[in-house]
């Protein structure tokens, strides 16, 4: 009976032992080569087994190994085949489901696996390549292509943008002032026949300028105000004529174009953007913290900071909900938070998100941007400068990076990765209010010195 109970245990904890080594999917990532063959790569940690299943315009990639948390969840894809992918939790087994733009046939997709690495640190991967449609497109030169090692947003091998501004020194945009009139006066010339009509003139003259005087005091008091008041009119008014439909029925919303740059954050329109939320937690720690809950609680600070500073802050969620809806398309989410933005025709965007690594030694703040006005890259170095001067953390630097909310936004927009969730470190950090209140204090304080 001893030697049974004995048994038991060793069976027991080899079973154990087996369970706490099984192959574990830290990462999936996409690419796009110079051809448009469309890469999706499975990170795991020991070697796994796979299927690939295509039922219809819906391509399911299974890996024998359990999902890590910071690996689930909704990915943005750009490519002609798909525009995003759902890394799903089965189990002890990981689905990545790709809903497809158009129907393959078998000879449209290959998978296959490449070993571990230990000379470069690679992991095991499952790879799957979708070639429908493969073309052959000469590189031309200075131009860089998404090669066949795809890279998700989280990396940390993006190239780092010079720290130089696009432009030169920034322009100086004239207010609007009063302009003052000067009038020539004719010396009046006195006449026998009316020398009292001449004298009620002038006197009254000097009058009505002592009331005008009177009147621009008086209206100086409330100019600000009147000032605010016809700002929100003229954004209201461009908002009404500047929403269009797409042919998939999504609506875009545009500004105006005329954002301001300078003259301090009194009076400016901010649009703060707190990433993820609702369906999509965004990056998940290994304590259980989600992206979405940390960017909601520091957006919020950013927003209160902001307002006692004067500026006009509009969210693009309060709360923890999507912004479109629950399980829409990546791109009307996106766009849904564009529309804030345009909606209120503001003069910054302000996107929030915690950054997550497959290397959990890696941390640090990074700000990305995307070239498209003057000021991009000028707002994002103020950012990363502030943050990256006053915390004990790595300094990854502004990154140039294709993302939606910064690409499409018509005004100055970054995109703010605040530490890496995955690192045990920062994930404790961030659970603090310390954290979050210095990290929107500071943000908000780049701000200021942007606006000046």
């Amino acid at each position: 009976m001893r030697k049974i109970v004995i048994l038991a245990f060793l069976l027991l904890g080899l079973v154990w032992t087996a369970v706490a080594q099984a192959a574990q999917v830290t990462d999936v990532k996409w690419g796009v080569d110079k051809n448009n063959v469309l890469r999706l790569v499975v990170d795991v940690t020991d070697t796994a087994g796979y299927a690939v299943q295509l039922d219809g315009n819906n391509l399911k990639l299974t890996v024998n190994a359990k999902a890590a948390g910071q690996a689930v969840g909704r990915k943005v894809i750009k490519s002609s085949l798909a525009d995003h992918m759902r890394v799903v939790s089965a189990g002890s087994a990981t689905e990545v489901h790709v809903p497809l733009k158009k129907t393959l046939k078998s000879s449209d997709y290959k998978a296959f696996v490449l070993k571990k690495d230990p000379q470069t640190g690679r992991p095991f991967r499952v790879v799957l390549d979708l070639t429908a449609d493969k073309t052959i497109v000469p590189v031309k030169s200075g131009t860089t292509t998404a090669g066949t090692a795809a890279v998700s947003k989280s990396a940390v091998s993006a190239p780092v943008v010079s720290n130089r501004p696009v432009v030169g020194n920034r322009p100086v945009r004239s207010s609007t002032a009063t302009k003052q009139t000067v009038t020539k006066t004719t010396p009046a010339v006195k006449t026998p026949a009316e020398p009292k009509v001449v004298k009620t003139v002038e006197k009254k003259k000097v009058e009505e300028q002592k009331q005008e005087v009177k009147t621009t005091t008086k209206k100086s008091k409330h100019k600000k105000k009147r000032r605010t008041e016809k700002y929100s009119q003229e954004q209201k008014a461009s908002t009404e004529k500047s929403a269009t439909t797409t042919e998939d029925g999504l609506t875009v919303i545009k500004a105006t174009g005329k954002y301001r740059t300078n003259g301090g954050l009194e009076g400016k329109v901010i649009t703060i953007d707190p990433g993820h939320g609702g369906s999509d937690p965004g990056a998940v720690g290994a304590k259980g913290t989600k992206e979405k809950d940390i960017t909601l609680a520091i957006s919020k600070q950013v927003q209160e900071l902001l307002e006692k500073k004067g500026a006009k802050v509009h969210m693009t969620r309060t709360d923890d909900r999507d912004v479109y809806g629950p399980y829409a398309s990546d791109r009307a989410e996106l766009q849904a938070r564009v529309n804030v933005a345009e909606k209120y025709n503001s003069d910054a965007f302000v996107s929030l998100h915690i950054n997550s690594s497959v290397n959990k030694s890696i941390g640090g703040f990074s700000t990305y941007y995307y070239p498209k006005t003057n000021y991009d890259l000028q707002l994002a170095q103020a950012i990363q400068k502030q943050l990256a001067d006053n915390f004990g953390v790595n300094n990854l630097g502004v990154r140039q990076a294709n993302f939606y909310v910064t690409k499409r936004c018509s005004m100055p927009a970054v995109l703010v990765e605040m530490c890496f969730i995955s690192n045990p470190d920062e994930e404790t950090l961030m659970q603090g209010n310390w954290f979050k209140k210095k990290t929107a204090r500071l943000i908000v304080e780049a701000l200021e010195k942007y606006f000046d």
